[in-house]
């Protein structure tokens, strides 16, 4: 889910995949991506992501509520 000031993405990965490593590779390809679609931003932004980042597991709840706790963001 998109929000105006940061994002939200559910997925699923194996132990044995670094956060750190998914992150980087989600930041690094959407940089690109939209660089590409907006030409603009290449000379208006000298970096795209900051560094930070959040990750948190939900092993302890449902996929269901999950879903319903993200969509429920754009409400808020």
């Amino acid at each position: 889910e998109v929000m105006e000031d940061h994002i939200h993405i559910f997925l699923k990965a194996s132990v044995k995949d670094s956060v750190h490593r998914i992150v980087s590779q989600l930041k690094g390809y959407t940089s690109i991506k939209l660089r590409e679609e907006f030409p603009e931003l290449k000379s208006r932004l000298p970096c795209m992501w900051t560094r930070s980042y959040y990750a948190g597991s939900v092993g302890h709840v449902s996929e269901a509520t999950v879903k319903k706790y993200i969509e429920n963001q754009k409400n808020v």
